[in-house]
C-alpha cells in the first residue's frame, strides 16, 4: 500500500500542529491548496492535529504530576529547566 501526495500532505498538516512547527505548517497548509485539497480538508487535519497534541500534552502534565509526587520534587523545580543547554525548553 502506498498513500497518494493527497493523503501524504494531510498527514503533513497534522503532524505539523501536533509538533508546534509553525513553518511546516504554513508550507504544507500552502501545498495542499496548490494541489486542490479543500478548505475544509485542511481544517479537518489541523483539528486532529490539536486533538492529538492537546491528548499528548494531558499526559505529559500527568506524567510531570506523578513524577513530582514520586519523587518529591516541587512544580517550581521541575519548571527550571533540566540545565541541559537546551536554554529552558526542556
Amino acid at each position: 500500500m502506498s498513500l497518494d501526495g493527497r493523503m501524504t500532505t494531510l498527514i503533513s498538516i497534522g503532524v505539523s500542529v501536533g509538533v508546534n512547527c509553525q513553518p511546516c505548517l504554513e508550507y504544507h497548509v500552502t501545498r495542499a491548496k496548490e494541489i486542490g485539497i479543500s478548505e475544509q480538508e485542511i481544517q479537518e487535519a489541523i483539528q486532529v492535529g490539536r486533538t492529538v497534541r492537546k491528548g499528548a500534552a494531558y499526559k505529559m502534565d500527568q506524567y510531570i504530576t506523578t513524577l513530582c509526587a514520586e519523587t518529591s520534587l516541587s512544580q517550581q523545580s521541575v519548571d527550571k529547566g533540566c540545565e541541559c543547554g537546551c536554554g529552558g525548553s526542556c
